[in-house]
């Protein structure tokens, strides 16, 4: 019988990105390796559990969700999230960031100063600049002082972030220039928490981390996995939670890893490359999914 591996997700560390499987075992993923799995024809996509506990009734989730959580289990997950605004009370000092994922499309958000860069290379900014630190509530306002005087958003979705990185300007100065601006708007602004300390503007880029300079560009998505279904390619770019894959006479086409989550997958073998998993189009009319 095939050994199968239950993925976890997709995490960064020093060395790059690593796909977690149940049970602890981690697969490095440094460019040129091959991504090679099937989903088998049983079973099915089943919850990841929230806060390290495994979900108590393994319901089912939809093939599509990037959540991969049921109903509870999501709540319970947010119950305990700096992102949800459910945790108001967290001592930890935060950091305030600009984060830039393409021209016009700069946002802001927080994160604590324990995690360091980890939640810049989670979400896939292409470059960015810390812009303040200080307790949760006032990195918040500060937060909410962008949105409100500068129209900042704090989200931006992953379909628009995966359009735009094959065309990102080749010079590191011009994809730092709207982080530049932006940061020093934002520290001329008025209003700004007493206990939040500003930082300077250094823009720290990641196209080469992620390996996006000279990336072919990617022609479509995976948008789910199926029973049945395969993929086999390159890996030649990483970005956030998002693979891109060279799959053969398909070209490159992008695959969100959070959709691996909650699969039972088996490792295959061979040197032929190809997907028949559903993919789209970029050129296609895409919506926002999951939470950034």
């Amino acid at each position: 019988m095939a050994r199968m591996w239950k993925c976890s997700g997709l995490r960064w560390d020093v060395d790059g990105p690593v796909l977690v499987w149940d049970g602890g075992r981690r697969s490095a993923l440094p460019r040129g390796k091959r991504v090679a799995f099937a989903v088998p024809e049983a079973g099915g996509r089943t919850c990841t559990g929230a806060r390290g506990h495994a979900c108590p009734v393994r319901a089912a989730v939809p093939g599509r969700s990037t959540g991969a959580r049921c109903e509870e289990c999501a709540r319970l997950d947010r119950a305990h999230s700096v992102a949800a605004d459910t945790l108001a009370d967290d001592p930890r000092p935060y950091r305030v960031y600009l984060a830039w994922f393409g021209p016009g499309m700069v946002k802001v958000g927080i994160t604590a100063v324990e995690r360091g860069p980890a939640r810049l290379l989670e979400q896939g900014a292409v470059c960015f600049s810390w812009l303040g630190s200080g307790p949760l509530m006032a990195a918040r306002r500060t937060e909410e002082l962008l949105r409100a005087a500068l129209r900042v958003p704090d989200r931006i979705p992953y379909a628009e972030k995966r359009a735009v990185r094959s065309a990102l300007p080749v010079a590191e100065a011009d994809r730092a220039a709207e982080v530049r601006e932006l940061h020093a708007r934002a520290t001329a602004l008025a209003g700004w928490p007493e206990s939040l300390r500003p930082a300077p503007c250094e823009v720290v880029d990641h196209v080469r981390v992620f390996g996006l300079d000279g990336v072919p560009a990617a022609l479509g998505e995976v948008v789910e996995l199926v029973p049945g279904g395969a993929l086999s390619g390159e890996l030649v770019a990483a970005a956030g939670p998002d693979l891109h894959l060279a799959v053969g006479a398909r070209g490159v086409v992008v695959l969100d890893t959070r959709l691996m989550a909650g699969w039972e997958l088996t490792p295959t073998a061979g040197p032929v490359d190809g997907l028949t998993l559903p993919a789209r189009e970029f050129r296609r009319k895409r919506e926002q999914e999951g939470l950034f």
